[in-house]
């Protein structure tokens, strides 16, 4: 049986997931994602590794920009065929993809602007990768997935999507690769998320596989204990309202936005912080989260009993979602402590950027992280304890208190990601690591090779190899 896999993204580092798998008769993608590394944004650019006319179908593990963004491309450059991914995925994807082709020509116009006025010259500054209309190509393409539900994908292999408990719509896939009678099974675990975790439900497990490409974006550690977390969350809000300072949180507008509301209406119905202003300055954030009401079928069982009772984690009193850019504008203003939730959650674009600029410099402020930071953004950048950053074009003194909870990541920690390992029955012939910065990586293929005494690599990009 001849099967090839190539790591032409998230190889060594945290973004860009993109897999691609060749057997006899089939050429296809598992993810097709962005990367959001400054130092490795100029991959997005480069032609893509296969022709996408040859490819036969793209499988999309859930709606994160860095798994599902570079699909715009794909299409635009002649991918034609099936795009499968969940219902709730590709519901949610329509509204992330569209809203990075938005950003793209908005930092493309800007970046020409400011260029100009610069008098330089860089290689990609002047044109959007994609457009807001190249996005909306990818829609009809969508073939939606039922959880647990073998499918077919081509001749030669068959996909079954498990919950991967990470976002909501996330996957971990199994794909079936069948020649002359005999059967190959790889797992992709996508993105996984946390057991015990507010909103969503547990990750599944899979009981077999040949060959398992797991993620390690926090492979290296052990998360805080949620509640213990939340407390500090809590604390962290009362002592900068104290201060007369904003709660500025980057935040994803999948998944970690809903997170926060949801402990933020806990606490404030509890208590244990004041009713205060919280702007969810996100457009995307806000039609996700309406998304959220539509899938009650993947809550959890407590936040399945809350909404059973009439009630939702994501409204209360002193919330305010602002769609329009003169709302945006009207945070900056505000003059009494509030919380403010905005995008990108690594803050390499959106709305983020400029409350920023109006709460970095100010010492009784507080710029909170709740997720992960990949190398080479401004996020990371800050949490690394820059002193200066340079936003918008111009540089500002960090002065600002700046603090991390990444207990509140959705992605396992390394406990939890042997949890999912042991899930499986048999020991496969090799583990791939991926999704992870190489010291990351590293310490999990130490953890499963003690653990199960298992093969596992950390694969280089555009590495191959013959399954």
């Amino acid at each position: 049986m001849s099967i090839e896999i190539q790591f032409l993204g998230a190889a060594q580092n945290v973004t860009g997931s993109r897999y691609l798998l060749k057997t006899a008769q089939t050429h296809l993608l598992v993810d097709c994602g962005l990367y959001q590394e400054h130092r490795l944004q100029e991959r997005n650019w480069q032609p893509f590794d296969i022709s996408p006319e040859s490819l036969s179908a793209v499988l999309i593990s859930h709606a994160h920009i860095d798994h599902c963004g570079l699909l715009p491309k794909l299409v635009k450059d002649g991918f034609s065929g099936p795009v499968f991914a969940t219902e709730a995925t590709a519901e949610i994807a329509r509204i992330s993809l569209a809203d990075a082709g938005k950003l793209q020509e908005e930092d493309a116009a800007f970046k020409k602007k400011r260029h100009e006025h610069e008098g330089r010259k860089t290689r990609y500054p002047e044109i959007p990768l994609y457009t807001a209309e190249d996005a909306k190509a990818v829609f009809p393409l969508f073939n939606i997935v039922e959880y647990s539900r073998e499918i077919p994908v081509s001749a030669d292999v068959t996909a079954t999507f498990h919950n991967a408990g990470h976002v909501f719509g996330s996957a971990s896939i199994e794909l079936r690769v069948t020649e002359n009678n005999q059967h190959t099974v790889i797992a992709f675990s996508g993105d996984l998320g946390n057991w015990n975790r507010p909103i969503l439900k547990n990750p599944d497990l899979i009981d077999q596989a040949d060959y398992i490409v797991i993620e390690s974006t926090y492979g290296d550690r052990t998360h805080e204990d949620i509640n213990e977390a939340s407390l500090k969350l809590a604390n962290i809000i009362n002592q900068t309202i104290q201060r007369g300072g904003n709660i500025v949180i980057p935040s994803f507008a999948l998944e970690r936005t809903q997170d926060l509301l949801y402990f933020l209406n806990r606490f404030m119905s509890e208590s244990k912080i004041p009713r205060l202003k919280v702007f969810v300055d996100s457009p995307m954030a806000i039609s996700i989260t309406k998304i959220f009401t539509k899938y009650p079928e993947l809550y959890d069982r407590e936040t399945a009993g809350w909404v059973k009772n009439g009630s939702s984690p994501f409204e209360f009193e002193g919330l305010y979602f602002t769609n329009k850019v003169a709302d945006s504008k009207a945070i900056l203003s505000e003059k009494t402590p509030c919380i403010i939730i905005a995008g990108s959650g690594m803050c390499t674009g959106g709305r983020i950027k400029h409350h920023l600029v109006n709460n970095i410099s100010r010492p009784e402020s507080t710029i909170l992280f709740v997720g992960f930071q990949a190398t080479g953004t401004l996020g990371r950048l800050i949490t690394d304890g820059a002193k200066e950053v340079r936003i918008l074009g111009q540089y500002y003194p960090v002065r600002a208190h700046i603090k991390e909870l990444r207990a509140f990541s959705a992605h396992a920690d390394q406990p939890t990601l042997l949890r999912w390992l042991k899930g499986f029955k048999n020991k496969p012939k090799r583990v791939f690591v991926t999704h992870g910065e190489p010291e990351t990586s590293e310490t999990l293929i130490k953890a499963i090779t003690e653990t199960f005494n298992w093969e596992a690599t950390a694969p280089e990009y555009q590495e191959k190899f013959n399954l």
